[in-house]
């Protein structure tokens, strides 16, 4: 098991594919899922430096704090409230570039400016979400879209 990252500079896509190996090699063998989603989001703060990374998962009618790096956050979302509970109800991730204009956004912290949310699926049914914040606008892409679907894909 890796104790520590390898942590690079370079353009986005050569970061993740220095990291993803990694993040692979953290999780793999270990069972725990609240293990799993805490190395995942300490690798992915440690690599990028967002503001904030981690995970809600579904827990009846409602997305509740799992394991994160970052300022204290929200506990519970609503399905279909802000950008985590609207990619849980639409089970598809999202790309906010300015969480203003984002319909029903919640505040969890005032810095947050930009954000991804990528829903966690077993069997067709979201189970839960990665949620990335950044400080900074329009910090997220279709290379962030492509790289934190293939993690999220290994968490079961």
């Amino acid at each position: 098991m890796a104790e520590d990252l390898s942590i690079i500079q370079g353009n986005k896509a050569e970061q993740y594919t220095s990291l993803l190996p990694q993040i692979k090699a953290l999780i793999t063998g270990e069972p725990d899922q609240v293990a799993n989603l805490a190395n995942i989001a300490a690798a992915l703060k440690e690599q990028f430096g967002w503001l904030w990374v981690g995970f809600y998962l579904v827990k009846g009618e409602e997305l509740v704090l799992g394991p994160f790096q970052g300022p204290v956050a929200c506990t519970r979302i609503r399905k279909g409230r802000g950008v985590c509970g609207t990619s849980w109800a639409d089970a598809a991730t999202l790309v906010v570039p300015d969480v203003e204009k984002f319909p029903g956004h919640i505040a969890c912290s005032s810095l947050s400016r930009s954000e991804i949310v990528v829903p966690l699926m077993k069997n067709g049914e979201v189970f839960g979400v990665l949620d990335v914040d950044s400080a900074e606008f329009n910090t997220f892409d279709e290379t962030d879209r492509k790289f934190l679907e293939e993690v999220v894909s290994w968490i079961e």
